[in-house]
């Protein structure tokens, strides 16, 4: 029963409509219980004037359930914070939390610009990015959020395509390009280095993926059941004719930018939905303009600073235009007030510019309460028709029968070719990962020597070791293809190396030698060696023993019998007892 609810991006418009919904969702579906009598959540329904049928006979035990509450500011997080207490029911906890999800916990209250001026802070941000992943999760700000609170259900109502795509990658690449240009013509920008560091911490698709794996593992740790993303389409429902951009002129690449990053995060949420053993993953994305938060006349702001309205000057055109004059040159008369609509992270409009951007056949319009109405549904279990991943792993084409047929006629081939020409047809190493051409040509030297299963088995791993280094040494040109392939082979005695001019493994990109430690040896071994020693095929026997103890019971008959755990034949046949390694100790299977 769903007891703890994370909301990220709990400030915004959506983000605090869907937690109040959340505070009127009947206590059997928020891990209530029966009471006699209408509690106090139950008056507080009646005194806003909605419908409180729903909640009769109900009350919510003190903790028993919580509501999390996560912003980028501490302000924006107290203020959502207090809104939702006063329309709580009892004995509901309300949490706030802050700081910028796609940081780490000890960069994360740091304002962006502050954050690309500070050469550390870069740093950790390309390490965090780029840099091995496990040590970007510890250092998560998201992961630390969601480990703290082990939440059943994530709305994450944070726009994350304007977060990433806004960073303004087409900018940074035209500083970059300039400075570099005038390091070919001799010159020595001081700030080139920050710039290129700049332009690689703007590209958007490492951030989106490093934010989703490292969100997709930390709901996996957690025991997480739901994750409901409120997307984007970027244009408000328009297509490539939209007619508005973020105050940039038009055709608006950087609009279109936000487009590919929120349509790219539904493509991953999609792979992250088809992951076994995972959340359930739900997208509502709205095609209109959402609004809206307030209707007030107010002072206006821009890039957080107050705009003032200055006295204008008239002065000659002349050959060259200043874009930028110093404010001390102009006389400034008050900071502008004007009333305005306020749209959230849309932005704040004016009645001009709402009445166009509103009007029939442009973005038009869709409350934040429709959109939480339709996340709540989402959650509790209904099917609204609004669920984009349901909707594309629908339309997507899964394997066909034609496809199962036709494989078994190309394998058939392949295997008459092998026996034609002599050869054989295992890996090339330009599949990977690398264990993939090391795992099929191990698995394909076994069963060159003992042909089954229970024949591999019934040999120790000192004999399998032995036979394979002789069939290797006798079997012309065997060998060289394999190293050839830039997949060396580690023999028995762990000290000897046969290769190739190159080699797969280890990667290293702009080195020609490293050193190697025995450590090393055994890493890139696993990694992507074909490894003869004797403890490799003691693993080796391991994976065959596991394979033949998945296989169906004799009660087991039919359809059911067969999966990703399961082998029918007995003949180690490369390929398949691979994708039996890849399923089973990989987790590389379909769901």
């Amino acid at each position: 029963m769903d007891r703890t609810f994370l909301i990220l991006g709990g400030g915004g418009m959506v983000g605090t409509e869907v937690a109040r919904q959340i505070l009127r969702l009947p206590p059997s579906q928020t891990g209530g219980v029966p009471a006699e009598g209408g509690g106090g959540g139950q008056r507080r329904q009646r005194a806003r004037g909605h419908d409180s049928s729903l909640a009769e006979g109900w009350r919510l035990e003190t903790g028993d359930w919580r509501l999390i509450l996560a912003t980028l500011t501490e302000p924006e997080a107290q203020e959502a914070v207090d809104a939702l207490q006063q329309v709580a029911p009892n004995g509901v906890d309300i949490v706030g939390e802050c700081g910028d999800i796609f940081l780490a916990e000890g960069l994360c209250h740091m304002p962006r610009r502050q954050l690309l001026d500070d050469p550390d802070a870069r740093r950790q941000v390309f390490d965090d990015m780029l840099g091995p992943i496990d040590a970007a999760y510890e250092r998560s700000h998201l992961a630390a959020l969601i480990r703290k609170y082990r939440p059943d259900v994530i709305v994450d109502a944070v726009n994350t395509a304007t977060a990433i795509s806004y960073q303004d990658v087409s900018t940074a690449a035209v500083i970059a390009e300039r400075d570099a240009e005038s390091l070919l013509a001799g010159q020595n920008p001081d700030d080139l280095p920050d710039h290129i560091q700049s332009l690689i911490l703007s590209i958007a698709v490492p951030q989106l993926v490093r934010h989703v794996m490292i969100l997709e593992r930390a709901m996996r740790d957690a025991g997480t059941r739901l994750y409901l993303k409120v997307g984007t389409t970027g244009t408000g429902g328009m297509g490539l004719n939209v007619p508005y951009t973020h105050s940039e002129d038009r055709p608006s690449a950087k609009l279109l930018g936000k487009t590919a990053v929120g349509f790219a995060h539904t493509g991953l949420l999609f792979l992250m939905a088809r992951t076994p053993g995972g959340p359930n993953v739900k997208e509502v994305k709205p095609g209109a303009l959402i609004g809206y938060r307030n209707v007030e006349h107010r002072t206006i702001r821009e890039r957080g600073e107050t705009v003032w309205c200055y006295q204008g000057v008239r002065e000659p055109l002349g050959e060259r235009l200043d874009l930028h004059r110093d404010s001390k040159d102009f006389t400034p008369l008050f900071d502008l007030q004007l009333p305005v609509v306020d749209t959230g992270e849309n932005g704040v409009f004016t009645k001009g510019e709402f009445e166009a951007i509103t009007e029939l056949g442009q973005m038009e319009l869709v409350t934040p309460e429709e959109v939480a109405a339709v996340c709540l549904r989402e959650i509790t279990g209904a099917s609204t028709g609004h669920d984009l991943i349901a909707a594309i792993d629908g339309a997507v084409m899964d394997p066909s029968y034609r496809g199962g047929v036709l494989r078994s006629r190309v394998l058939t081939r392949l295997e008459w070719l092998e026996r034609e020409t002599k050869t054989h047809s295992v890996a090339l190493g330009q599949l990977g990962p690398p264990e993939l051409s090391k795992l099929l040509w191990e698995a394909e030297l076994i069963g060159m020597c003992q042909g089954t299963i229970p024949g591999a088995l019934q040999a120790t791993p000192a004999e399998l070791s032995r036979e394979v280094t002789q069939l290797l040494d006798r079997r012309a040109g065997l060998s060289d293809t394999i190293v050839s392939l830039g997949i060396p082979i580690l023999e028995s005695d762990g000290d000897t190396l046969r290769r190739g001019p190159r080699l797969r493994i280890p990667e290293m990109p702009g080195e020609d030698t490293v050193a190697v430690t025995a450590a090393d040896r055994d890493r890139w071994a696993a990694k992507g060696w074909v490894d003869l020693r004797e403890a490799n095929f003691e693993r080796w026997q391991k994976r065959l023993r596991a394979i033949i103890e998945a296989r169906p019971e004799k009660g087991e008959t039919g359809s059911s019998s067969v999966a990703a755990g399961t082998s029918e034949t007995e003949e180690i046949r490369a390929g398949a007892v691979v994708a039996w390694v890849l399923a089973n100790e990989m987790g590389g299977h379909r769901g």
